[in-house]
């Protein structure tokens, strides 16, 4: 399994959120979680769906756990 094949971009596409590097340094900025305490997929941002992708994505240890482990460091930064 290549886990190096997914980036932040294509995590954002996967998300159906806009992928270009701009749109997500304005997503992380805008969306920083305060609390370690908030599980990425249970920020109030996420719908549903993107929320289910999220945690499924990192408790199964899918080839998109590291951006989406990436993607929670920064965050919660």
């Amino acid at each position: 399994m290549n886990k190096s094949a997914h980036t932040m971009n294509t995590l954002f596409e996967q998300l159906g959120l806009p992928s270009d590097d701009s749109s997500i340094n304005q997503f992380i900025r805008t969306h920083t979680l305060f609390s370690h305490k908030i599980k990425l997929n249970e920020a109030t941002f996420w719908t549903a769906d993107q929320a289910h992708f999220l945690k499924e994505s990192l408790n199964s240890d899918s080839d998109w756990s590291e951006v989406v482990d990436e993607l929670n460091l920064k965050l919660h930064s």
